[in-house]
């Protein structure tokens, strides 16, 4: 009978998250050297080469401090981007309200609204709020990003950026866009 195969050890790196043979594809190889020139010296020979074997501890405590693995003993405050695995960065969105308006079965109209969450409001009291206001329907959907928007029925796009305003002081008039023809157009 055949032996089982045993699994294989990966050496993940500790800086970009990717196996340590696929470091120098990854956004930050400049970052992942001292990590393996210490912890893989056999991946990447090269390196080590240019380190010299005697400096190598040295330039990779020097390389280490310019790192983000650093956290501890670096002063610099954390930027807004957050890191997903394998290297890719995670933007910040902008705050922004996006308003849409869309037309079904020829003569209605659906009025959406992206990006008031941003803003600290609440979408339930937002559409109960829009609904009241324009005598229509209002509901809380999940768009095609699966993030939560506001669906309003009828064609309220240009009265809804004053009301917008007046209602909720933290949304700045301009930021606050229309979608027309596909082109993002400031409200203002």
């Amino acid at each position: 009978m055949a032996e089982k195969p045993k699994p294989v050890q990966v050496l993940y790196c500790g800086v970009c998250g990717l196996p340590a043979e696929y470091c120098e594809f990854g956004p930050d190889f400049g970052k992942c050297k001292p990590w393996l020139i210490r912890n893989a010296p056999d991946l990447y020979p090269d390196l080590l080469k240019e380190a010299g074997a005697r400096d190598a501890d040295k330039v990779s405590d020097e390389l280490q401090s310019t790192s983000i693995s650093s956290d501890a003993g670096s002063s610099k405050p954390k930027e807004g981007v957050k890191r997903l695995p394998g290297g890719k960065i995670k933007k910040k969105e902008k705050q922004e309200v996006i308003i849409e308006k869309m037309t079904r079965n020829k003569r209605k109209c659906i009025t959406t609204v992206k990006g008031l969450e941003l803003f600290g409001v609440k979408l339930n009291d937002a559409s109960k709020k829009l609904g009241k206001k324009f005598a229509t329907g209002a509901s809380v959907v999940k768009g095609p990003t699966e993030k939560e928007q506001i669906d309003v029925q009828g064609d309220i796009a240009y009265d809804i950026v004053e009301f917008i305003t007046d209602t909720w002081p933290d949304v700045p008039e301009t930021a606050i866009y229309f979608i027309e023809d596909g082109k993002k157009v400031p409200a203002v």
